[in-house]
């Protein structure tokens, strides 16, 4: 009868947590229309990447899905359009662990489009438990959370200058906190010792210090940055090839996480909201702005940073618009 007492107490009390998490979570109240403005999300065929797209495109805004699996990404699409009424909602295929992906990728935009007014750089992977390398010859997390979405921002910055007042924003993750040291020279784990949670933190670190550098470089143009913790949400990367490799615990965080569409609120709000026109290079969760630590407040560290991706993804000279 007590071990029946106590699991009721259990489930009550996780239950509890579960709805203060959901209650207290961030929601972004503006009505700010999009209509006339083109919006790029990066990992747009789940979770806040797909929520994110449906917020914009019942705003008004033409979407672009960039995403790597083109058939999920269709039938996601085909969903937005149905439940926004907007049809100017497009997918276009884009590898962000393959450079040679996001530069076609860039390149079709560059042909097509003169001005970008939203970028969300949403996409990203966990660490995965043995260390893989990308093509390029980057460890596979910083390839796909931090190397891709460097490439991507550069190649598109003509674009968001003209279509000023534009924004970029960057999922990051409250993970950053857990990196204790930033070696510039190893970010692909050459010498240091790998771990998937290590790998997943670091990039993690890299997304909110490029934004801060981002903000310096773009500084008068009209282009403002932003990176956002989503919180823990209960999404599909728990049961990928992530840093939560066993299943129950998985299962877990999907059970106490936030949903979808309360974990792409923060990606809304730094996109659309007045109250954050002007703050650029800051960090947000749920709706709020944050204080950063140690390694993330490094200005010197992200320019070190932003130069060393320079010249891993040899970047040419017509591909520097930042």
């Amino acid at each position: 009868m007590l071990a029946a007492w106590c699991l009721l107490y259990l489930v009550v009390l996780l239950l509890a947590v579960k709805y203060a998490y959901r209650a207290y979570a961030g929601r972004c109240y503006s009505t700010n229309r999009l209509d006339g403005k083109l919006a790029i999300v990066t990992g747009a065929s789940a979770g806040i990447g797909a929520e994110t797209c449906l917020d914009f495109a019942r705003r008004g805004a033409r979407v672009i899905m960039a995403c790597r699996n083109l058939e999920k990404a269709q039938r996601v699409a085909a969903n937005i359009k149905r439940m926004s009424g907007n049809e100017a909602v497009t997918v276009k295929k884009l590898d962000l662990a393959s450079l040679a992906s996001v530069r076609a990728f860039c390149n079709d935009i560059l042909k097509t489009e003169t001005a970008l007014h939203i970028l969300v750089n949403n996409a990203g992977i966990g660490g995965s438990v043995q260390k893989q390398m990308s093509e390029d010859g980057f460890e596979l997390t910083m390839a796909s959370n931090h190397y891709g979405h460097f490439l991507l921002t550069n190649m598109l910055g003509k674009l968001l200058k003209n279509g000023a007042p534009s924004r970029v924003v960057c999922v990051a993750s409250l993970a950053y906190f857990w990196t204790g040291k930033m070696d510039v020279e190893d970010l692909n784990f050459r010498n240091i010792p790998y771990g998937d949670y290590r790998a997943y933190s670091l990039s993690k670190l890299a997304n909110i210090l490029m934004t801060r550098e981002l903000a310096r470089r773009l500084e008068g143009t009209g282009v403002t940055t932003y990176s956002v913790h989503p919180g823990f949400v209960a999404t599909e990367i728990f049961h990928k090839n992530s840093v939560m490799v066993a299943d129950w615990f998985a299962n877990f965080m999907c059970f106490m996480g936030k949903s979808a569409e309360l974990g792409a609120q923060t990606n809304i709000y730094c996109a659309v909201d007045d109250a954050v026109a002007h703050q650029s290079g800051r960090y947000y969760s749920d709706c709020r702005e944050l204080r950063t630590y140690r390694l993330a407040n490094d200005d010197s560290l992200a320019a070190k940073l932003w130069a060393t991706s320079e010249r891993d993804v040899k970047l040419a000279p017509h591909e520097a618009n930042i």
